[in-house]
């Protein structure tokens, strides 16, 4: 069975991924649609809007076969650890070709030399800006899609996954809801305004939990204030001294957006700044995090029938699978599970650890 693999975060899923399911399926041919997705938390550094369960269900239903969680230290990391980890998931998953949306959608302009990563490190330290600014420096955009295609490519090249490249029809940070497929930010900002989005998604939020940012806030201040400077440093993207900072707006700012204004600055992006918060809400140490072993496994989320035979296919080439936690390799189940009781800390916290201790949801199978 040829394999197709699409990289998301359908946070929240929309009709513009809708139409990205249905473009891998007319380029690439494939016999099966694998979707890595970002799990409790995701890449711009905030618990997803909707629960993981709801977005796999959605994506079942709309033409994906297979749903794989995109593991949370790959999760919550910039572009080029996002990607890695991604790649490393549809490698495993034995995919052929890759698909995604950039705003220029140049596969040939896109494509960086390989040392263009290291180049973009060394912009960082020397002057001091961010992953952005490094990136729109060395390839003239700074465009979030244009970076993680970039970083896309050169996955797939080290890995001889074919890559194809579609046009996005919206920019990334619009917040612009009269146009053919609205962004992620939009409808996350009019679904949290109360505001009627079934013009752009198949999802129906009146019935669903949503998780924010601002929830954790207090949570952010009293770790904040009360854990030692000294161990504050080990924990995982603190930094060139960026503690200081966190602390002394946490004296001072009684909300999480004052807060967020607060510390972000030309060197410390708001991603940089919402992800660094995520790794203090899980006090992962720098040691834990660079201790992880390679990626091994994949983390099912979810099948449809024809998913179901390419699993049993992947399995009989004995790809490790996991399909409930305790499935997981330490410490990757040690994270898995602390990320599912953080996200519902707030909400009802042994329902949804329940369901992350479930078997995978399956679409058209017979039990």
């Amino acid at each position: 069975m040829k394999a197709a693999g699409i990289i998301c975060e359908y946070n929240p899923f929309h009709n513009g991924h809708i139409h990205h399911i249905e473009q891998t399926r007319r380029i690439s041919g494939c016999d099966v649609l694998v979707c890595v997705m970002s799990g409790d938390f995701v890449q711009r550094g905030e618990p997803a809007l909707i629960s993981k369960w709801e977005r796999t269900k959605q994506a079942l239903h709309h033409g994906v076969d297979v749903v794989v969680e995109l593991p949370f230290p790959y999760a919550t990391q910039s572009a080029a650890y996002f990607a890695h980890g991604a790649m490393q998931c549809l490698a495993l998953a034995q995919v052929s070709v890759l698909v995604f949306g950039s705003e220029s959608a140049d596969l040939q302009a896109l494509r960086t030399a390989p040392k263009a990563m290291e180049r973009m490190r060394e912009m960082k330290q020397s002057q001091g800006i961010s992953t952005v600014a490094a990136y729109a420096k060395l390839h003239g955009t700074s465009s979030p899609n244009d970076i993680l295609a970039r970083c896309y490519i050169q996955e797939c090249d080290a890995l001889g996954i074919q890559a194809h490249c579609i046009q996005r029809d919206n920019n990334y940070h619009s917040t612009n809801l009269n146009q053919k497929f609205a962004s992620a930010t939009a409808l996350r900002q009019a679904i949290l305004s109360g505001k009627d989005v079934s013009e752009y998604t198949p999802m129906c939020f009146e019935s669903l939990t949503l998780h924010t940012m601002d929830e954790y806030y207090s949570y952010f201040q009293g770790l904040l204030l009360s854990l030692p400077d000294a161990y504050l440093r080990d924990l995982f993207l603190m930094d060139e001294g960026i503690e200081h900072r966190l602390i002394q707006a946490a004296q001072h700012c009684d909300t999480w957006e004052a807060f967020l204004h607060a510390t972000t600055s030309k060197r410390y992006t708001a991603s940089n700044i919402r992800r660094t918060m995520i790794h203090l809400l899980h006090q992962n140490t720098k040691a834990q995090m660079n201790a992880l072993p390679p990626l091994g496994h994949l983390r099912v989320l979810g099948f449809t029938q024809r998913g179901q035979r390419y699993l049993k296919q992947l399995r009989h080439a004995k790809v490790q699978i996991a399909f409930t936690p305790a499935q997981l390799p330490m410490p990757y189940r040690s994270i898995t599970l602390t990320s599912a009781h953080l996200y519902a800390m707030f909400h009802e916290r042994k329902q949804s650890v329940a369901a992350e201790l479930r078997a995978p949801l399956r679409v058209g199978v017979e039990l």
